[in-house]
């Protein structure tokens, strides 16, 4: 009797082997196909090439270093419902460009409460010790005054995020469908 069970089951199996298989070719495609579309109005033709896309299992500096790559990482990490580090991240690094003092002190204030502030609504997951420095830093902000948590972020990223990102679904099938595409010329 197991013997009936076994066989429609392993047929199954492989059926749903197959459609996943088809599935994350046709996901890879169309993420492939909307990278392309985000940037075609770039003035830049550079397009999404295997060697970019190899290069960022180098290291997440790579990674964020590459529009396409960042992209592709950001929308891993709103998959997994865990975005808000990147985003954390990537305001810190818009915000140490700022030059008016002012703007400085109410763009401080806001990521304080986005990001910082307990129970805000996009938390990162920091030491009580640096988000109470901080809480006193952003009474009179500076350029560096979210440096720490930004360095606590990264690293965040860097040893939980990034090696996910490498092992998912995502990365893989853009990777095999580039593959395939170079050897089609």
């Amino acid at each position: 009797m197991s013997s009936l069970i076994v066989g429609p089951l392993n047929t199954q199996h492989f059926i749903m082997d197959r459609d996943d298989r088809t599935r994350n070719k046709n996901i890879g495609k169309n993420f492939m196909c909307r990278l392309q579309c985000m940037f075609s109005h770039s003035s830049s033709a550079e397009r999404l090439s295997l060697e970019d896309t190899q290069q960022w299992s180098q290291s997440l500096e790579r990674l964020l270093e590459s529009k396409y790559g960042l992209a592709t990482f950001r929308s891993f990490l709103k998959s997994e419902y865990s975005d808000e580090n990147i985003e954390f991240w990537l305001t810190c690094e818009d915000y140490k460009k700022m030059k008016s003092t002012f703007r400085m002190s109410s763009r401080a204030k806001k990521i304080y409460e986005q990001f910082i502030k307990a129970e805000s609504p996009k938390e990162i997951n920091i030491d009580y010790h640096t988000r109470e420095q901080i809480k006193r830093s952003v009474k009179t902000p500076t350029l560096n005054c979210f440096d720490d948590a930004q360095k606590i972020v990264y690293g965040l990223m860097e040893r939980d995020s990034y090696p996910r990102f490498l092992r998912s679904d995502i990365y893989r099938t853009l990777l095999e469908n580039l593959a395939a595409d170079a050897v089609k010329g």
